[in-house]
């Protein structure tokens, strides 16, 4: 059957279920593994950089969830599956299978980022746990591991996490795992050991004490010497059409000018080809500012889609095209850095691996 993406309009969760159940992909790029060593789910999806990682541990997917439709044509063309949409729905959390080995989820970063904070006090909204849209999803994780009691979860978030409200939203996460009755370990890990980017999330990991009693012999990697500058990655004739505009180049100069003459450090940031970039933001299909590069006797380009997605450690061959440039800018602002995923994954999947830890041993 030809393959099917999903219109912008469909929301119900009829539709939803039905082009779960009906509609097969053909050339599905990145397959589930053959022989499969444990499965995982993978909740708020986006494009999946957390499916890439797991399955390339061995892991198969088999549930997943990502309310933006343009991320879920992404996800589509390159899994030949069409995420569940809003995971707070109770019709969605019923297509969850009752077991599997692994809950996966870079739950939304906007509640406990420095800039989702400081925009949510300017304009008088609440924020972290308060916030009544975003910020009770990690509870609906927590919902989940309850009722389904997976092996082990892994979560990601920004930095900025364990230290958001003088770090009662992330004593809140812990003590709440915990209290399941899961262990719980986290780090903020750089994806710097494996892209040529300066990206510092976040990392949870916890395992079922009922399984493994608090025995398990889980770390975090230890991380390789950063290798990869950012012309490793870049293309040798990107289009024109990412080279900026002398009007968007003078902008960029003149506000970057005007805010040094204040003593503050905003302004465009043109990369070292020999270093690595800033962090790739969600704004990136903006002006590109945070990240452009140096060309000769002519204005600074913004990355490619292509760039962009090697950026972020995606494999080549991964599908970007199904979407607009914007919507791939966002898609992969918002993403993981697929092999440090994958590191973390590793270590998670060798304790799976083990055997069972009895009581008392």
């Amino acid at each position: 059957m030809e393959s099917y993406l999903p219109d912008e309009d469909v929301t119900s969760s009829v539709a939803e279920e039905a082009m779960q159940l009906l509609f097969k992909f053909d050339n599905i790029q990145f397959p589930d593994p053959e022989k499969p060593k444990f499965t995982f789910i993978d909740l708020f999806a986006g494009i999946g950089g957390f499916r890439i990682a797991m399955q390339n541990n061995g892991g198969k997917c088999v549930f997943s969830s990502e309310w933006d439709k343009m991320a879920q044509r992404t996800y589509a063309a390159n899994f030949g599956e069409i995420p569940f949409g809003d995971i707070t729905k109770e019709e969605t959390k019923s297509w969850i299978p009752e077991k599997f080995d692994v809950l996966c989820g870079g739950f939304p970063c906007q509640p406990f980022s420095i800039a989702g904070v400081s925009k949510k006090n300017s304009l008088g909204r609440k924020h972290g746990f308060e916030d009544e849209r975003q910020g009770n999803l990690f509870f609906h994780i927590a919902d989940i591991i309850e009722q389904h009691r997976p092996k082990a979860f892994f979560l990601e978030n920004v930095k900025n996490l364990v230290s958001h409200d003088r770090g009662n939203t992330f004593k809140v996460i812990k003590e709440t795992l915990e209290g399941l009755g899961y262990t719980f370990y986290s780090k903020v890990l750089n994806g710097k050991h494996f892209v040529p980017q300066h990206r510092e999330r976040t990392f949870m990991v916890g395992f079922d004490k009922k399984i493994f009693y608090g025995k398990e012999t889980f770390s975090f990697p230890t991380l390789p010497e950063p290798a990869i500058k950012i012309k490793d990655i870049l293309q040798k004739d990107p289009l024109e059409k990412y080279t900026l505009s002398d009007l968007l180049w003078k902008y960029l100069q003149d506000y970057s000018k005007k805010h040094k003459e204040k003593g503050n450090g905003f302004g465009y940031g043109l990369v070292d080809l020999n270093g690595i970039s800033r962090t790739l933001s969600a704004r990136y299909y903006k002006d590109g500012s945070e990240i452009l590069i140096p060309q000769k006797n002519k204005n600074p380009r913004r990355l490619t889609i292509e760039e962009c997605a090697l950026l972020q450690g995606y494999p080549k061959g991964f599908v970007t095209d199904k979407v607009s440039m914007n919507q791939a800018y966002k898609q992969f602002g918002n993403s993981v850095v697929v092999p440090l995923v994958q590191a973390i994954g590793t270590e998670i999947a060798k304790v799976l691996n083990q055997k069972k830890i009895r009581a008392g041993s």
